[in-house]
């Protein structure tokens, strides 16, 4: 409303411009301004103001691109712009006059046309969903357009029973695409019902199976755990998107979406068990495997980097890297990599080997085992970690190791180039932003400080240096990267197995239940 226009992490300050009249910084937040979310945040303002400047900036769209041509005339753009404008339509047209509702309809055909022919043009995944249910919105809302309905809903349909797998995943592992893709099928659901017609059953199908996945991909807080581009989601839009489902609650056993989920109190474990997405999927992926991130009641502990697309070309390299990424890295090299020639895509994707889950009479664990290093140093990782059934104890195990033949002369050969010095690792543990992290016990062990008034502290066996050093938290929505802190485990592998052991607890003295004053200490629904 000031004039601050905050898309795709860039701000432009123009209180004195349009919209449609400052220069956009890049291609991505061009994208945000064609794709209409802002209406959303004007709609959700509601006041008069909000509603004019929504009016004045809508009506400038179809000046400058309503005839067809644009960089937002693509797909995806179209069909998230044609959902905002038919779900606010009342608040776009509301007081505006003959001529400016005509032009608000006519443009509405003209895209909704372009949808029917060029929908398949779409990249499969998101972007194709995005163009669909543009096209069902729009049929359904528009006179004359009743014929492009039935089409429409197969092909979403058809797109929904290739695109989710049996468990309820996507291609990509992005755990907040995957919400999105879910909202996106809900509200096609919500519209064909309310209009009388009949939703697929493949249609349905897909959102019962995604569900229960986005279930097991959510922290204690509401939080979807952020890995290969995700981030956490928009505060709510996960708990409104299960609700508008009406599916009954459930959380699936082993693995979802190639994610292993622990639980134990008011603690929650999310660890990626499996490669990274190659191809097309591959843009966004993270060479991630085996890194985790764990949430006490409604307070993020320990957390991976994030996304850095918002913030850059560099800002992304970085957060897609082993090393942002709460996992064990050899220095030097990510446990995927890109290959020649491949672009941004991970083409040496590290192999998840074995992974199973465990339980115990203390709770219950995970091991899992990639061979990421195999072919550059022979070695292979494998981590394990249990977490106590009061939710009080992480326990953790992180080894290199040369299983076969052809791995250890590799190792014994890499050994050699390093004066037998070893191969240089670090475990990292990143921390989020609002945890208040200190060396404690002469350096030997790291307390972490919430908000909620909980205090954790992380040991080790001794056999690595420990430190505590500083990292970054990459969030959308911001201007730049969050300052925070990170716990390091250096070592070196020397031997043909070197193990890693440490542990993170609460303090003895803090409550088994604690009450979060800054915010309402409530269990997350299922």
């Amino acid at each position: 409303m000031a004039g601050n226009y905050l898309f795709a992490g860039h701000v432009v300050a123009a209180p004195d411009q349009g919209l449609w009249e400052i220069t956009p910084p890049d291609l991505d937040f061009a994208a945000e301004m064609q794709g209409f979310a802002w209406l959303d945040d004007l709609a959700a303002l509601g006041d008069g103001a909000a509603r004019e400047k929504a009016q004045v900036w809508m009506q400038g769209w179809i000046k400058r691109y309503g005839g067809g041509k644009g960089y937002g005339w693509t797909p995806d753009l179209t069909g998230r712009r044609v959902i905002r404008m038919i779900h606010h339509a009342l608040f776009l047209l509301n007081s505006a006059d003959t001529q400016e509702t005509e032009r608000f309809y006519a443009t509405l055909t003209v895209q909704t046309r372009y949808l029917a022919r060029h929908w398949p043009q779409a990249a499969p995944g998101l972007p194709r969903f995005e163009a669909l249910t543009g096209l069902v919105y729009a049929g359904l809302s528009l006179l004359g357009m009743d014929a492009l309905v039935g089409p429409a809903v197969e092909a979403l349909a058809t797109e929904a029973a290739r695109e989710i797998d049996e468990k309820g995943g996507i291609t990509a592992r992005n755990p907040e695409e995957l919400l999105e893709v879910f909202t996106l099928l809900n509200w096609a659901a919500r519209a064909l019902s309310e209009s009388g017609h009949q939703v697929p059953a493949a249609h349905v199908l897909a959102i019962e199976r995604i569900a229960p996945t986005l279930r097991s991909l959510r922290h204690a807080d509401g939080g979807l755990a952020r890995f290969h581009g995700g981030g956490k989601g928009l505060e709510g839009r996960l708990d409104h998107a299960l609700a508008n489902a009406g599916v009954k609650p459930s959380l699936p056993r082993g693995m979802s979406m190639g994610f292993m989920r622990l639980t134990g109190g008011r603690t929650t474990i999310i660890m990626d068990t499996a490669s990274p997405p190659g191809g097309a999927a591959g843009r966004s992926a993270h060479a991630s495997t085996l890194a985790f991130e764990a949430t006490s009641g409604r307070r993020p502990l320990i957390v991976n980097c994030g996304s850095g697309a918002p913030f850059g070309t560099e800002w992304r390299l970085a957060g897609r890297a082993t090393p942002s990424h709460s996992v064990l890295a050899i220095e030097g090299t990510s446990s995927s990599r890109f290959g020649a020639g491949d672009g941004d895509v991970l083409s040496d994707r590290a192999n998840v080997i074995t992974v199973r889950q465990m339980e115990t009479e203390n709770g219950d664990g995970v091991h899992a085992a990639h061979d990421g290093w195999a072919q550059t140093h022979g070695l292979t990782h494998a981590r394990d970690l249990a977490l106590s059934s009061d939710g009080r104890k992480i326990m953790g195990a992180d080894t290199l190791i040369a299983l076969s033949q052809q791995g250890r002369a590799r190792f014994e050969a890499v050994l050699r180039a390093t004066q037998l010095q070893g191969v240089p690792f670090a475990i990292r543990f990143h921390l989020h932003p609002d945890a208040d992290a200190a060396l404690d016990m002469g350096g030997n062990a790291v307390s972490i400080a919430l908000k909620s008034g909980e205090i954790w502290v992380f040991r080790h066996d001794g056999r690595a240096r420990l430190t505590l050093e500083q990292s970054v938290y990459l969030e959308k929505g911001r201007l730049k990267p969050r300052s925070t802190k990170q716990i390091v485990l250096y070592a070196h592998a020397a031997e043909i197995e070197t193990r890693i052991g440490w542990t993170l607890a609460k303090a003895q003295d803090t409550p088994l239940a604690i009450r979060d004053l800054d915010r309402e200490d409530l269990p997350v629904p299922l």
